[in-house]
């Protein structure tokens, strides 16, 4: 497969970096050769500079016999044009980088389609939903749906409290069949459990269960459950925008914002929050504003070292659930050794969605997890997959995955070893992002 990724910027940079790793023939071009560097030469890679509207860039790029090209330089008007020449010119599809909500309606998509626009993505809206999603709950890190909410991934930090502490998986501990864990981050490390692996204090643990089991797997886990009621936001950012817009109008929400231009664009697009002209990294303006009573934080300005900090201040004045947008992938590791809380990162979730149009077709859905170094993934088992032909302990599954669950018949089911999967199952797998491409294999007719 053949892709040409326009717009070094973080997005495009990240994304050519992760496909890399792939067999695939990837070109990376801007018109800016500083922001190309030696990527040429430190990755699996080619690099062009270049303009993405130049209809001679692009013959020379060789975007006639291109499978997929991606535009995601930071101007929606400039990578919707490219992505429209680029479909003239012989691309077979194309995805381009918006910032206008409208496009993404579904009765639009096949206007654009009709253009030769095959896919839109919104970095900032898939981010905002990343928040909604996780502040439904005070004690999750993350929480993700599988399978249409058959199955749930429910992402903790486990205290000294936990009953769950110090039990091999191997003693029984774990086999009442109503939660699987299938991950654990201890440091800079992403394990997948065997038999003598623990959980220990302070490991940010990955979970599957159903609906009816959360209650069971979190106080097992020693957490305590309160609604969150009471929001505040630091930063008028679109994804702050977005995520409030998103949010249930019974919730008490407060945007703090520095920029009075900013403040007065959100109080004209949000009906359900207080919009304050303030500096959100101020302690007293915090006070002022409620901070101790609240029950979410959620930094999204541009800086992440400011969210880093005005987390680390919301947790010192009590608040439970801190949310972090770090754009600098360097500093994720340092946020989560600092407890910051959730850590939210666009170049992530934007990969992930990219990253899925370039699988299989048994592949249902990608998430990409910013704190780990893996994926969850569903497949869907055809009547030729090579998965469905015996139990699960006896597939030879690759090294660094697990099956986490199934969904049968709209029922979700976790997995043992003696589980054998059957054509037309849904199967959520956990595994570290160098193994996907070799688990495809074996749901391929």
């Amino acid at each position: 497969m053949r892709i040409i990724i326009a717009g070094a910027g973080e997005v495009g940079t990240h994304l050519a970096k992760l496909l890399s790793r792939e067999n695939m023939e990837i070109c990376l071009m801007d018109e800016r050769a500083e922001r190309l560097g030696d990527l040429d030469t430190d990755y699996d890679l080619l690099t062009k500079v270049g303009s993405p509207t130049s209809i001679r860039d692009l013959k020379e790029i060789g975007v006639k016999d291109c499978d997929l090209f991606i535009a995601v330089t930071p101007h929606e008007s400039e990578n919707m044009t490219a992505c429209l020449m680029a479909n003239q010119l012989g691309a077979k599809k194309t995805l381009a980088r918006i910032d206008n909500y409208e496009y993404l309606l579904p009765e639009n998509k096949r206007f654009f389609e009709n253009m030769g626009l095959n896919h839109l993505i919104y970095p900032e809206v898939l981010a905002a939903n990343e928040i909604v999603e996780s502040l439904k709950t005070n004690w999750l890190r993350y929480h993700i749906s599988l399978c249409d909410g058959a199955l749930e991934l429910c992402v903790l930090k486990v205290r000294e409290n936990a009953e769950a502490l110090g039990k091999a998986f191997s003693s029984g501990f774990f086999a009442h069949g109503r939660y699987r864990v299938v991950a654990i981050k201890r440091e800079n490390e992403t394990l997948i459990p065997s038999g003598n692996d623990e959980i220990q204090a302070n490991d940010i643990v990955y979970v599957v269960c159903t609906h009816e089991n959360v209650d069971f797997m979190r106080e097992e886990m020693g957490k305590n459950k309160r609604d969150i009621q009471t929001i505040l936001f630091y930063g008028g950012s679109r994804i702050a925008q977005k995520a409030v817009q998103n949010l249930p109008d019974d919730k008490n929400i407060k945007i703090i914002e520095a920029n009075k231009e900013v403040c007065y664009a959100l109080s004209q697009k949000v009906n359900n929050a207080l919009i304050i002209n303030g500096d959100g990294s101020d302690m007293d303006t915090l006070r002022e504003e409620g901070i101790q009573d609240a029950d979410a934080f959620v930094a999204v300005t541009e800086s992440s070292e400011a969210n880093i900090f005005a987390c680390l201040a919301a947790k010192r004045f009590g608040v439970h659930k801190t949310i972090a947008e770090v754009e600098n992938i360097d500093y994720i590791q340092m946020a989560e050794g600092l407890d910051v809380g959730a850590v939210l990162n666009k170049k992530t979730i934007t990969a992930s969605y990219i990253y899925q149009l370039l699988l299989n077709a048994s592949v249902l859905n990608v998430r990409n997890l910013t704190s780990a170094d893996a994926q969850i993934v569903e497949f869907e088992a055809s009547e030729k997959s090579r998965i469905t032909r015996g139990q699960i302990k006896s597939m030879g599954l690759p090294k660094d995955s697990t099956i986490a669950g199934i969904v049968r018949a709209g029922e979700g089911i976790l997995v043992n070893g003696d589980t054998q999967i059957l054509q037309g199952d849904k199967v959520v797998v956990f595994c570290k992002s160098h193994v996907i491409r070799k688990l495809e294999r074996f749901f391929k007719e």
